[in-house]
């Protein structure tokens, strides 16, 4: 019977055959491959999943930006920007601050009320995603990387998520003046429903909760949870 232990001068050609490989694919990717060994020395698991929310939120307003350019496209015509894909650029992919002056300075849950303030004459479209991508973004401290040591407030991430149930039923509910809603979203009159929209922020929901639930196990902290009428619920502050 063929034996399945090694000896040891097998066991040392055994490594030395490994580390040459290892090295040899380290050579092959150059800086990536720095990048790589690096980042895995300096950043934690949950800075990884704290990560991947973060992209995957960004990814759920992009689309969202998109949906509601379409289904509203009076909001576009408002726009500084020409064009759908103008607009993504401009918020989700150029450095900005969150310094948009067609949004008066206004930000996260400042920006989302500016979308249904009558007395608005702006792109309603982007001032209600960039309200919520700020909002979103400062509950993760407005980082995209995470290192050992960094780490978020879940209770900020548990009322983002609160928050975005808020904006979802005024962006349901509120009507201008003339009667229309402010922003359509699931359907215009006479349209077919479009469930979309409620699973796009349903995953926005999720995601958030999901994380405040991770870092809360991670840290023995607890969630304080906050129960509202929606109809006059109100917008939940990101403390920093």
């Amino acid at each position: 019977m063929m034996q399945a232990i090694l000896k040891p001068p097998c066991l040392m050609l055994l490594f030395i055959a490994l580390g040459a490989c290892a090295g040899k694919e380290a050579r092959e990717e150059g800086p990536a491959g720095k990048r790589l060994s690096l980042d895995a020395l300096v950043k934690s698991e949950t800075g990884e999943v704290l990560e991947v929310h973060v992209a995957e939120a960004r990814k759920y307003l992009r689309e969202l930006m998109m949906k509601l350019y379409k289904r509203n496209p009076r909001e576009l015509k408002k726009s500084k920007y020409q064009s759908i894909d103008e607009n993504l650029l401009q918020l989700f992919d150029l450095r900005h601050g969150w310094d948009f002056p067609e949004l008066q300075g206004k930000t996260g849950i400042a920006a989302i009320r500016l979308t249904f303030a009558a007395e608005y004459q702006g792109d309603r479209v982007f001032s209600f995603v960039a309200g919520l991508t700020s909002m979103i973004m400062a509950a993760y401290n407005n980082q995209s990387e995470f290192y050992l040591l960094q780490s978020v407030d879940p209770q900020n991430l548990y009322k983002s998520a609160r928050n975005i149930e808020i904006a979802v039923w005024k962006l349901e509910h509120d009507h201008a003046p003339d009667g229309e809603l402010y922003l359509y979203s699931n359907s215009r009159p006479g349209d077919m429903s479009n469930l979309s929209y409620e699973r796009l922020f349903g995953n926005l929901i999720a995601l958030q909760d999901t994380m405040a639930v991770i870092i809360t196990g991670r840290t023995n902290r607890t969630l304080i949870k906050v129960v509202q009428q929606m109809a006059t619920a109100i917008f939940l502050p990101i403390l920093k």
